[in-house]
């Protein structure tokens, strides 16, 4: 993952909206265990796709494949080509006793930034073997709920050691084997990538670009809908939960981006044809809508923007989505963009129409 050399602040653009506050319970919905998703559709395109209409205030059923009939000549799909890495890893105590970590990012060579358990009894400077390699680490600096910058000796890219020892890094809600030689892992490494996934960093995938297929693709080629790339390395801080009541008060997580000046260009193109810009994914939204004071510019850095109702969208004109958590900030942008009463009442429906929800599950197309 880049190592930005500033860090700029987006996190209030002039678009924010200030609002009353909304409560992270509003954001509750029930949810039966058996529709989270343990695996994707097959093919990916099979999945169910809601369609809503935030005109009318309606939504109807569909499947992932016929997405080119709601889009329109012109429009620009802003697809997130951020890479999944297996960031998942182990090490070994000379106790014996195992420590799991999450890779978060590379600080510089043989220096990491990761998330460890259960490391209390582990002292300072103690040398732990990472299991899969011949390699050592040992923390060097401990920061809260779990956060580590770790030593790695002898030192080597992040990425080359991770590819050996790593294991995909499924969020929590979907339950698989944790060994990096698994069946499950090697399918998961696969199928938790979306088919525009070519820029290394992530720790999560962007869950809603998961759907598409060459297929796909080619239907929407042949609608005139064009396409353009951005990246956002989803953090771990994408599954964190909402531990306060007023959801302005929620410390966002900050992820590194990128809006290259292709898209950017392709973006002003959009706009001049009347296009729309369609974001794959809140990822891309949070994109869009952190360089809104300037969306014709190349720009990267960091962004902590939380979205939640009200807020005026100045770049994205439809979302293709997921159905998220409850409680999350996922699901209070989502509200922010279609409305916190019609979205609710979607996810009601989607829950009684037995929709599957979270990474692996439907989708939800916004327009």
């Amino acid at each position: 993952m880049p190592i930005s050399p500033y860090r700029a602040d987006f996190a209030r653009p002039d678009n924010f909206v200030p609002s009353r506050p909304m409560k992270t319970s509003d954001l509750r919905y029930e949810l039966p265990s058996d529709l989270i998703a343990q695996s994707p559709a097959e093919p990916r395109d099979a999945s169910r796709l809601m369609v809503i209409d935030r005109e009318r205030g309606t939504w109807t059923h569909h499947t992932f494949r016929e997405i080119a009939e709601f889009l329109r000549p012109q429009d620009l799909m802003i697809v997130n080509n951020t890479r999944v890495i297996p960031a998942k890893f182990a090490a070994r105590r000379a106790t014996g006793a195992t420590i799991g970590g999450l890779f978060l990012r590379e600080l510089s060579l043989g220096r990491w930034e990761v998330l460890a358990g259960n490391t209390k009894r582990v002292a300072d400077g103690e040398w732990l073997n990472l299991i899969g390699d011949e390699r050592r680490m040992r923390i060097i600096e401990r920061g809260e709920r779990g956060r580590c910058i770790v030593e790695i000796e002898p030192p080597s890219p992040a990425l080359d050691i991770l590819e050996a020892i790593g294991a995909t890094p499924l969020p929590p809600y979907i339950e698989r084997a944790t060994a990096p030689t698994s069946a499950a892992d090697a399918a998961d490494r696969a199928s938790y990538q979306t088919i525009f996934a070519s820029t290394p960093g992530a720790v999560a995938a962007p869950t809603a670009g998961l759907h598409f297929t060459d297929r796909v693709l080619h239907d929407l080629t042949e609608k005139g809908v064009h396409r353009a790339e951005v990246t956002l390395h989803v953090g771990t801080g994408t599954f964190a939960p909402v531990t306060v009541d007023d959801l302005a008060e929620h410390a966002m997580h900050s992820e590194w981006f990128e809006l290259p000046e292709q898209t950017a260009a392709q973006l002003a193109e959009a706009r001049r044809h009347n296009g729309r810009a369609v974001a794959v994914g809140t990822t891309s939204v949070r994109v869009l809508e952190s360089v809104a004071k300037d969306p014709d510019a190349a720009t990267s850095g960091w962004t902590d923007l939380l979205i939640y109702p009200p807020y005026e969208f100045k770049n994205t004109n439809a979302l293709l989505t997921n159905f998220h958590l409850p409680e999350s900030t996922l699901i209070a942008l989502v509200a922010a963009f279609a409305g916190y009463e019609l979205i609710m009442d979607a996810y009601r429906a989607a829950v009684a129409e037995r929709y599957r929800f979270f990474s692996y599950g439907d989708a939800m197309l916004i327009v």
